[in-house]
């Protein structure tokens, strides 16, 4: 099959948050396993900081949207996904010389204009494409367009869409005047179309529009079309219940190699190797350095998704475990101070990084004993994955993906690799850090059991790329109305 895969951020070009990751893997998969694939994204300013676009090759110059109203060229550059051979297509335009991927001044327009530019570029220079995958809803204008203003098009008419949901919590909603910006029928101002209690909302679009929506576990795909969990697009959702569906994301094992990442302290091959880098960790961090100290991680964008209101209950109780508590990552001003002020009142057992570093990242995957991930929803995540990759044993809320990737420990047959707990609420999180911690100081030899739970769990996205390719498949099928 011919597959164009688009999203507005794609690692390691411009990542923002876990759709970078799986943009920027997923393709590369696909293409191991025969399928050929391509990736569109736009050429944000922070991938000309970043990177030589110089050595990029121009493959389409001055274009302009076939539909949208902004009537601003673009070009079109070319490069590869690092370490591999499928092509990644920059959409170049100024509309994207914001200084952040999601500007909210420029988003309506970016969205919009990227969306139409897309399809500009796959009927003029693509057009043997048989499926576009689109990626939440900067990209979900795509099907709309598709079936509105070029539903007679010989090209556009003929290609299959797939719309994958990473977080139904984001939803492009706009004023009703967004679609003059984007030159799409008023008509679609209506409660069976865009209309969104007296707004426009992107996905609501590409949920009625596109052939096949899936989300990134199953768990999840279940969760949204509940009221609790869908975010007011849960009766839309239910009515394309037939062809929804739940992948599970994978993380790239090629690149999370625990055996060989040069990123990490020491390589892990047994458990001596994670207790090497766990006391390298510590050091690093300038904390105390003890071997029967755990350290517990959070590394996660700081906001009220992630359960951060739960942790600041428990955390003077956890801290008095006698454990180190390592914070990654930016977000929410008072989450951010929150986590200052834990490490100025536990000197030597507190580190409070708040930034973004892929590298310390893996050093502390690699370093933690206990990894948290209280999230109030997660539609799948990696953060657990990534963990266990490296061996650290994850405490998570089981919700979403969580649910998916993460089996409570059972000491009698050994067999789990993590622990959790349903309600959310603060004493529920508390009881699962303190069995972890439990096991991990009072049963060393069960603990080790745990890593090896850990560490043979798979998450590779070979498991992830064979079920997408099913999907495309069943797409196309369902535009063609035969077998394909």
């Amino acid at each position: 099959m011919k597959i164009a895969y688009v999203s507005y951020e794609v690692a390691p070009f411009a990542k923002v948050g876990g759709l970078a990751d799986i943009a920027g893997a997923l393709p590369k998969y696909l293409k191991k396993i025969g399928e050929d694939v391509f990736v569109i994204m736009p050429l944000h300013k922070r991938i000309k900081k970043n990177y030589d676009t110089k050595i990029f090759e121009k493959v389409v110059e001055e274009y302009y949207p076939i539909t949208h109203n902004f009537k601003e060229p673009f070009n079109v550059l070319k490069s590869n996904l690092p370490n591999s051979d499928v092509p990644i297509y920059f959409i170049e335009s100024e509309v994207f010389n914001t200084e952040e991927v999601y500007e909210d001044s420029k988003l309506a327009l970016g969205s919009t204009y990227f969306s139409d530019a897309v399809l500009t570029f796959i009927r003029e220079v693509k057009n043997d494409v048989e499926v576009i995958n689109i990626n939440d809803w900067q990209t979900s204008l795509i099907p709309v367009y598709m079936r509105h203003n070029y539903i007679s098009d010989p090209t556009l008419s003929k290609i299959s869409t797939v719309l994958t949901i990473h977080n139904l919590g984001y939803q492009g909603i706009f004023g009703k005047d967004v679609l003059d910006l984007a030159n799409l029928p008023g008509y679609l101002y209506n409660t069976d179309a865009l209309e969104f209690f007296g707004d426009i909302n992107f996905l609501k679009g590409a949920i009625l529009y596109s052939d096949i929506i899936n989300t990134v576990s199953k768990t999840y795909a279940e969760e949204i079309q509940s009221p609790e969990m869908g975010e007011k697009l849960d009766g839309v959702l239910r009515i394309r219940s037939d062809n929804l569906y739940g992948i599970l994301n994978g993380i790239d094992y090629s690149e999370n190699d625990p055996k060989n990442d040069d990123r990490i302290f020491n390589h892990i091959h047994n458990y001596k190797d994670k207790v090497k880098n766990k006391l390298k960790l510590q050091e690093y961090l300038n904390l105390e350095k003890k071997r029967d100290r755990p350290v517990i991680s959070l590394i996660s964008r700081l906001y009220d998704q992630k359960g951060l209101d739960l942790i600041f209950d428990i955390m003077d109780y956890v801290m008095m475990l006698d454990v180190n508590f390592v914070v990654l990552g930016t977000g929410d001003k008072k989450y951010e101070k929150y986590f200052e002020e834990i490490e100025e009142k536990y000197p030597g057992r507190a580190s409070a990084n708040l930034k973004f570093d892929v590298d310390l990242a893996q050093k502390i995957y690699a370093g933690s004993d206990i990894f948290l991930m209280p999230s109030k929803y997660e539609p799948c995540g990696l953060g657990q994955m990534f963990s266990m990759r490296y061996g650290t044993v994850p405490v998570v809320r089981y919700t979403g993906g969580l649910s998916d990737t993460v089996v409570e420990f059972d000491e009698k047959t050994e067999k789990g690799n993590g622990f959790g707990f349903f309600e959310y609420e603060s004493c529920k999180l508390l009881k699962a850090v303190l069995k972890a911690t439990y096991y991990y100081k009072m049963k060393p030899e069960k603990w080790e059991i745990l890593f090896n739970n850990c560490m043979g769990k798979n998450f590779s996205m070979e498991s992830t790329a064979s079920q997408y390719r099913d999907l495309y498949k069943m797409a196309l099928t369902k535009k063609r109305g035969a077998q394909y």
